[in-house]
């Protein structure tokens, strides 16, 4: 559903969203005027995997989940996506089909923007394609510990390095710990893990006992001081690269 809104408002929505944290008022003017905004309701599919995608999505509010199904009908969480975050840029830049779904998971505000200002915008915002580049790095970069993960036997080991590599990802500093700070379910983490929600509920149970972890009223979870001491999993430190400035919070893996 499309949705209107003032200048003013979508000049707040666009200055939180990193890839255009740079750039002037007047230039985010010029990026305001090349976006139609539409709502998406919970559990709306906003595209299908093996779609013709012609735009990228900025997510102004709200979240959403990037999907694959097994063979068997299992789905397994490549990525989510929140308020700031973007996706459907890979397809614009490699011009094939969608690799994956992406489905809203709660009534989310979305910019979209279309391939041909896509380019326009990349060619007269060099700032704009710095911070592209420097993102879809990241995004490998988390890609790959993702599949670091993957290759871990032992379930416990598992949901470790998935909590550690959101932490990179979306972590929120806090006093007592990092805060994992979105909607996370027991069959979500268990969909991004490749492991069994009966499995999922078991780790974090003991993790709850032995002080590990805090999950809070709205299902986010804070990694307590105990947990990000254990050393179940030895992670080097983030090396953000030159001018990334505050790229460290806000890319997953890679988005189709």
């Amino acid at each position: 559903m499309d949705r209107p809104l003032n200048e003013d408002v979508r000049m707040d929505f666009l200055r939180n969203v990193v890839l255009f944290s740079s750039l002037t008022d007047e230039e985010l003017s010029q990026v305001s005027s090349r976006l139609l905004i539409q709502e998406f309701t919970k559990n709306e599919i906003i595209f299908r995997e093996e779609d013709s995608n012609n735009f990228m999505y900025i997510i102004l509010a709200g979240t959403v989940k990037v999907i694959r199904n097994t063979e068997d009908g299992k789905e397994v969480i490549l990525a989510i996506h929140g308020e700031d975050e973007f996706f459907g840029e890979v397809t614009l830049i490699d011009n094939q089909t969608t690799p994956a779904s992406v489905v809203a998971t709660e009534d989310s505000l979305i910019a979209i923007i279309s391939r041909k200002d896509f380019y326009a915008l990349l060619y007269s915002q060099p700032k704009v394609l710095e911070k592209l580049l420097l993102i879809l790095c990241l995004r490998l970069r988390e890609s790959w510990k993702r599949i670091v993960m993957l290759n871990f036997k032992n379930a416990t080991e598992r949901v470790k390095m998935l909590f550690i590599a959101l932490s990179y990802e979306k972590g929120k500093k806090m006093d007592k710990g990092i805060l994992l700070d979105f909607k996370l379910t027991h069959q979500e983490i268990a969909d991004m893990s490749g492991l069994t929600r009966e499995t999922v509920s078991r780790v974090l149970n003991k993790w709850q006992k032995d002080g590990e972890i805090t999950i809070l009223h709205n299902k986010s979870i804070l990694l307590n001081e105990k947990f990000l001491e254990s050393d179940i999993i030895m992670m080097p430190q983030r090396q953000e690269p030159p001018g990334a400035g505050n790229l460290g919070r806000h890319p997953g893996a890679s988005s189709p």
